[in-house]
């Protein structure tokens, strides 16, 4: 291809037809009493993790409850998200591709409202209002705010939901390795002092003070001594939302070294409560904003449904789990099952409480989606959706409550807790098959045979659609006028013959929108002895750079191997050229891979085209600028659940390759049906990019440009002239200039013409 498909289709002015899809309920449906749904996202966990899905490696994580619902289900076996969480999430709950929402990583404290949820978004909550639901959702929100946006903390209760309990930013913040104020030099890795057996500094306790806020304000104290199923004091302490002053007996108030405002990953977070529109946020120094995210997330939903029992309106709630997202931290030990437990006292003893070692990280990831599973089960059988057997497992039966159960991935795993055969290097924030492919499980009463896999390709969007569907909508007009990419997902429940609906498979990913351009620093991944590494934009920070073991090269770098702070990946590698001064023959050696800027993949049942673009340094050409690098890639995929018959998108397995316009491998004539399927693919990225046409003054997403659009900005800007989906030259402020924007647009129309 000349340039990627997508560059060439930004420009595009020529509106293509588009086709409306058709989304059915069986006649019966209507008449029957609407289900109630629990919505169950789980965080940073692939397809790769999932004995349930097939997968999971030699050692998967233990998963009993999950295991039980797939069992009684249908496992979709084939499901793509996005590349990483909010734009995963977007998908999930907007049913809307990255393209048309212009969130296409991780959303952060830098970006514009532009690359967050819209005001004028229909979530679904939105669209299960119309069909009389009341909505919830309870752990990581992450669609926007609270800065950059209007709505700052008060996001989830103004796109419809009727409560929200949990976490607004989403990702946990770093370990505190000062465990409160303990030690101010941080030895701890983990966020809490450990045992002396697992200690390697010298600063473990065997029994201590544990020093615990009160919801109404104040402070308790209690002594801890011992381990309790294998939690250390120190951790003990933590997960009822203390901090633990070692060895020593309880005063009368804390010791003023101990602090309680400081974040601590799963375990100490700045709540907020949405009740409706009405917002409360919930300090560090609240009992509240202390405990373990899965427990807090699963206490809160509890006791929502349950109380949504004297209510005859149906109910959606969604538990959107922090679990499995870095940084990696050892959950309660009652959560776990003894193997685990015993397994991590094994590696701990002979490593130490050390959440920096790789080794730890990959049992600690087992570990939390372990808790995340036994707190899912808790859920089921609080909520009377499931029972409790004699032996202890999780009895479910459809049939039990008038309730669909849907768990979903939001994109694939990290990198260092990727299962076998899945590719370690080609994880979350790429669009190769081990950063897009997701578990999905769905069961419920709606549910026809059972206990059977479905492998027709279906997506995250289309999740949003089935949710429609359940409520007896239609997703398409429900959403209307703003456009969905969902395709229809219950005839796979309700018909097991039912033949393939989505013919192709999109996923994509890239940069945010930030002011003036600007774009998240640059943080260097995967270096060591043998290898310079790869250069990420996607950790937004300093923090979340080093909390994934990465080197940060923005502002405020500090590494000693850092050459200079600068602010995008090719400045790396121009910093480690000039760095060698007249003597640069090391350069290819010493310089770092780049993950793209701008990547997405599409493909049919056999195969898959990735396409990916970024600024690179080449010396030569400019030695102040960057050039344009661009690769595309052709592979054959499938779904095998042998290890040595699956096809993945793996460096090397390329039928066609292309590198800044040069072909260097091209093997589709030997392999049948791989030109048909290349051509199909490129044509199917075309038609999807030119759906979305550019429409400056459209500050409301409706797709025309009015005085609808002048009105709605006159009222924001009335009281607020921040960031907004009306700043139409993302500068951070609406002003005038965006007014003559709309004003120089209007009329216009920019929808498809059906």
């Amino acid at each position: 291809m000349e340039r990627l498909i997508r560059s060439s289709i930004f420009g595009m002015t020529i509106m293509l037809a588009g086709s409306t899809l058709l989304f059915c309920m069986p006649a019966t449906a209507a008449k029957a009493k609407k289900p109630n749904v629990l919505f169950v996202i789980m965080d940073d966990v692939g397809i790769d993790q999932l004995a349930a899905l097939g997968y999971g490696g030699v050692n998967p994580p233990v998963t009993p409850n999950i295991n039980t619902i797939a069992e009684a289900g249908v496992r979709f076996r084939s499901t793509w998200s996005m590349p990483e969480c909010s734009n995963g999430r977007m998908a999930l709950l907007t049913g809307r591709y990255p393209f048309r929402t212009n969130v296409y990583q991780a959303i952060n404290e830098n970006d514009l409202a532009n690359s967050q949820a819209s005001p004028y978004d229909v979530t679904v909550a939105r669209m299960m209002k119309q069909a009389g639901y009341k909505s919830a959702m309870f752990g990581k929100y992450h669609l926007g705010g609270p800065t950059n946006n209007q709505s700052e903390n008060g996001g989830p209760g103004q796109l419809g939901w009727d409560f929200f309990y949990g976490w607004i930013g989403g990702e946990p913040a770093s370990i505190d390795k000062t465990a409160g104020g303990v030690d101010a030099s941080g030895p701890y890795s983990c966020g809490y002092v450990p045992s002396t057996a697992r200690a390697r500094n010298g600063e473990g306790a065997d029994s201590g003070a544990c020093y615990l806020p009160k919801v109404d304000g104040g402070m308790r104290c209690q002594v801890l001594q011992g381990d309790t199923l294998g939690d250390s004091p120190g951790l003990a302490c933590l997960n009822i939302g203390g901090i633990l002053d070692p060895e020593a007996a309880c005063q009368q108030s804390p010791p003023e070294h101990l602090n309680f405002n400081l974040q601590n990953a799963h375990y100490v977070s700045p709540l907020v409560i949405n009740d409706g529109q009405r917002v409360t946020e919930v300090d560090l120094e609240d009992a509240r904003s202390r405990n373990y995210r899965s427990s807090i997330e699963v206490n809160a939903a509890i006791h929502w449904i349950n109380a949504q029992k004297k209510s005859r309106k149906p109910w959606m709630a969604t538990v959107s789990f922090s679990a499995d997202h870095t940084p990696l931290q050892t959950p309660p030990g009652h959560l776990l099952s003894p193997a685990t437990r015993e397994k991590l006292a094994l590696v701990l003893g002979e490593l130490g409480t050390d959440c920096t070692n790789y080794d730890v990280q990959r049992l600690l990831s087992d570990a939390m989606i372990e808790a995340m599973d036994s707190e899912l089960g808790r859920l089921l059988v609080s909520t009377g959706i499931a029972s409790k057997a004699r032996n202890g497992q999780l009895s479910y039966s459809p049939k039990m409550s008038n309730t669909m159960i849907v768990i979903v991935g939001d994109n694939g795993s990290v990198g260092n807790t990727v299962k076998a055969p899945f590719d370690v290097s080609r994880a979350k924030a790429t669009a190769y098959q081990t950063g897009v492919w997701v578990p999905l499980v769905v069961a419920g009463p709606m549910v026809k045979s059972p206990g059977r896999d479905n492998t027709y390709l279906t997506n995250a969007t289309d999740v949003f659609g089935l949710f429609g569907e359940i409520a007896g909508l239609n997703p398409s007009k429900a959403a209307a006028p703003r456009k969905i990419d969902a395709m229809p997902m219950l005839p796979y429940l309700t018909n097991p013959r039912q033949s393939a609906i989505r013919r192709f498979n999109f996923a994509e990913g890239g940069l945010n929108i930030q002011k003036d351009g600007a774009h998240n620093g640059p943080c260097v991944v995967g270096s060591s002895s043998t290898s310079p590494g790869s250069c990420s934009q996607t950790p937004p920070n300093k923090d979340v750079c080093e909390d994934n073991d990465g080197i940060w090269w923005g502002p405020d770098a500090d590494d000693a191997s850092v050459i200079a702070a600068v602010d995008e990946c090719w400045q790396v590698n121009q910093a480690i050229y000039n760095a060698l001064g007249d003597d640069n023959s090391g350069y290819d050696a010493a310089r770092v891979a780049q993950f793209p800027q701008v990547y997405y993949a599409a493909r049919d049942k056999r195969f898959k085209l990735v396409m990916s673009s970024w600024q690179d340094f080449e010396p030569g050409a400019s030695m102040t600028d960057a050039t344009e690098a661009t690769l595309e890639e052709f592979y054959l995929v499938n779904e095998s659940l042998q290890a040595f018959t699956l096809k993945l998108d793996r460096a090397g397995e390329e039928i066609y390759r292309v590198e800044n316009d040069t072909v260097t491998v091209d093997n589709r004539g030997s392999i049948p049906g791989a030109s048909r399927a290349y051509k199909d693919i490129s044509n199917y990225l075309v038609r999807e990019f030119a759906s979305q046409p550019a429409c400056p003054g459209d500050g409301n997403g409706d797709g025309v440009v009015n005085f609808k659009d002048l009105l709605e900005f006159r009222n924001l800007t009335r009281d607020w002239t921040g960031s907004s989906m009306f700043d139409f030259d993302y500068n951070g402020v609406t002003d005038d200039a965006d007014k003559r924007t709309i004003i120089s647009n209007i009329p216009s129309i920019c929808r498809l013409r059906k």
